[in-house]
Order: C-alpha cells, then sequence, then structure tokens
C-alpha cells in the first residue's frame, strides 16, 4: 500500500490477478472465523465465534475500569461494572455478523480483512438495556445521536483513533439495545470486549462496539471514522455512498460428507443426503430458504423452522434431503425476506461491504 493510499483514506482495491498479501494474511490469523460445521449449534460456543479486532486487544483493568456517560445530558454518569450490572438484567440470542462476511469472494478483492463466509455466530449476551441509562442521565431535547468509544486504539487509512461508531437517538432508545458483559453464561472474553459491549440486535458488527469506555450524546449527527469513511456503500471513490446498517439476508449450507484439507471441497456417498444449515436477516424475519443441487439452474423449497418469538434477532435452521449422484455439482442456498433474496451474481462495492452473495459448495458424490 502506498503512501497516497494511507492518506487518502480510500479502500485500496487488489489488482487483476493479485494474491492476498501477508499484510491481509496477518489480519486474517489474528481475526478468525466460525468453521461453517459449527451451524450445528444453536448458540455458537464463545471459542468458534468470529471475532473481528480493528487495532489490539486492549488490556482493560475492570477494577478501575469506568464506563462514562455524557455529553447533551444533565447528569452525568461514572459507573462500574458492579453498578451496572445491579441494573435490571436481560439475555438476548442475537446473531452477529460482520459487515465484511464475504468481502474475499468480490472480483475484484478490496484489499482488507479477507473473509469468505465464516465472519458470523450467534451468542447468548445477558446486560442491561441502554434506554433506561441514557433516561437516568437526562437526555437534552435537541439530542439527534450518540457516540459510542472503544478503549481500543489505532491508525486506519491515516487516520489514528479510538474505536467510535454512532447510532441516531431512535436506534440507540430501542428497548433491545444492550451493554452486555456476558456471553453463553459467562464474563465476556478479552476478545468479545471485556468488560462491557454494545449489542445492537440486527445491525452488522460494526455497530457492536467492544471494549466500551464512553456513551456521549450528540445534538448533532455523529461524523466519526467509523461512520463516514468506513462501512459505506459505494462503487466510485469519491462518492459519499450509502451507510451500512442492518443484515441483509444470508443462508449458509453447514458442510455434508467430508473435505478434501486444502480445497474443502466436499465428498459424499450417493444416496440421500439431508442438508442443513441457517438463515437469517436483520432487516425482517426469514421468510423462505432455497437450495439448489445442481449449480443454480433449478431451486426447490428448504423446510425452514419456525421463527421464535423469544429471539427475534437469532439465526434459524432449515433443512433439505438430496438424492445425490455420482459426479461432480455445487450446492446452493438462498435466503429471502419480506425486502428480497440473497443474489445470485455480486452487487461489488469498493468496501466489500454487505456481500450476501449466495453460498457455492463443490461437492463430489461418490457411487
Amino acid at each position: 500500500m502506498t503512501t497516497t493510499e494511507i492518506t487518502s483514506g480510500r479502500a485500496r482495491i487488489a489488482e487483476p490477478g493479485e494474491g492476498i498479501g501477508l499484510d491481509e494474511l496477518q489480519l486474517a490469523t489474528r481475526n478468525h472465523g466460525m468453521p461453517l460445521e459449527a451451524l450445528r449449534y444453536d448458540v455458537t460456543p464463545p471459542g468458534l465465534h468470529y471475532v473481528l479486532t480493528h487495532y489490539d486487544i486492549p488490556a482493560v483493568d475492570t477494577s478501575t475500569w469506568r464506563l462514562l456517560v455524557g455529553g447533551a445530558v444533565d447528569r452525568p454518569l461514572r459507573l462500574s461494572l458492579e453498578e451496572l450490572q445491579r441494573r435490571p438484567a436481560v439475555t438476548a440470542r442475537v446473531l452477529l455478523e460482520c459487515a465484511g462476511n464475504g468481502r474475499a469472494r468480490y472480483q475484484p478483492r478490496p484489499v482488507s480483512q479477507p473473509w469468505l463466509l465464516e465472519a458470523v455466530g450467534t451468542a447468548e449476551w445477558t446486560g442491561t438495556p441502554l434506554a433506561p441509562l441514557l433516561e437516568d442521565a437526562g437526555l437534552s431535547p435537541e439530542a439527534v445521536d450518540v457516540a459510542f468509544t472503544g478503549a481500543d486504539h489505532g491508525l486506519e487509512r491515516g487516520v489514528e483513533q479510538d474505536y467510535a461508531r454512532g447510532l441516531s437517538l431512535a436506534e440507540a432508545l430501542r428497548p433491545d439495545v444492550l451493554l452486555v458483559w456476558a456471553m453463553n453464561g459467562a464474563p465476556l472474553p478479552p476478545q468479545h470486549g471485556a468488560p462491557l459491549r454494545l449489542l445492537v440486535p440486527g445491525w452488522y458488527g460494526m455497530a457492536q462496539v467492544k471494549w466500551l469506555t464512553r456513551v456521549d450524546v450528540l445534538t448533532e449527527p455523529f461524523t466519526g471514522f467509523q461512520n463516514a469513511t468506513a462501512y459505506r456503500l459505494k462503487v466510485d471513490a469519491h462518492e459519499d455512498g450509502e451507510p451500512v446498517t442492518r443484515i441483509r439476508p444470508r443462508a449458509l449450507l453447514a458442510p455434508p460428507g467430508w473435505p478434501d484439507f486444502m480445497t474443502r471441497e466436499r465428498f459424499v456417498r450417493a444416496g440421500t443426503v439431508p442438508l442443513t444449515g441457517r438463515a437469517w436477516s436483520g432487516r425482517a424475519p426469514v421468510t423462505r430458504v432455497e437450495v439448489s443441487t445442481d449449480g443454480g439452474a433449478t431451486w426447490g423449497d428448504a423446510r425452514l423452522a419456525p421463527a421464535d418469538p423469544a429471539h427475534p434477532y437469532a439465526w434459524r435452521a432449515w433443512s433439505h434431503d438430496w438424492t445425490a449422484r455420482p459426479g461432480r455439482t455445487e450446492l446452493l442456498a438462498r435466503a429471502t425476506d419480506e425486502r428480497g433474496s440473497q443474489p445470485v451474481e455480486q452487487e461489488w462495492n469498493r468496501q466489500g461491504m454487505a456481500n450476501n452473495l449466495v453460498q457455492r459448495v463443490p461437492v463430489t458424490v461418490l457411487g
């Protein structure tokens, strides 16, 4: 990457034929995806849940850590973890997906964390609702946005910063937005934001600020780097683009049979092969999952598990019986919500965001 590319704030696009570089490989070793066989779990074990860390995992001393709530409020707050944990607690089963999931499959490839399809996981998060805390602080009638700042600090496209994201006041006051201190019944692991993180159900992972230190109520829209420059849907480098917000529909297939070590191509025996997976959307409930067992030439409906009203932002199981005949084929799965279906052809953007292109799984059927 050149100095011009670092300081311009533009995402770099790989040259034709350019392979993944050592810098991307280094990112990939730090930020692991969920092995797709873990789709079998209703709740993803913490060690298998995907992780994305922009900078370093900060060293936070819980005994001295405090959450500061300030800005356009009447009564600024400074709260310890113990004080937060004395507030009413809620446990919610919520899927998280990185906004860059699928980036490495774009052509041309945006140069960044080279996610394939595994940047996802569903956990049970425990914390306290944010809205009552903001109300206790006394919101200004002029408030429009809320900014959330983490303890992770670094340099991104020439800008030194603490990782920070903003939400509109209306989104921040949703009753399901939580300040979270536990994952799957245990304290947050360091890589998942201990001692406290934000949880915004339905939104891509960039909104779920980890290692939270500050919550600031603003009377003007938040214009920090992670809102105004990063996480934008745009094709041309000079356009502002649209902000990335809610998770688009996606279905993933749990890999059938057994894999080749290097290529991960799957092998199954001829006969009836049960196909299973998960589907989700942060925009609206998933209404349909379809499966193709012939590379996308034809599609059939999968059996979609009923929605669970107690967990509206968790993934849903689906299944389909495939009569497999000897030969090589490609399996596809796609989800639909009330706003549309996953695309079969890529819809490219230069940051590689919100790519919900259908999954393709090469399979060799043995006689």
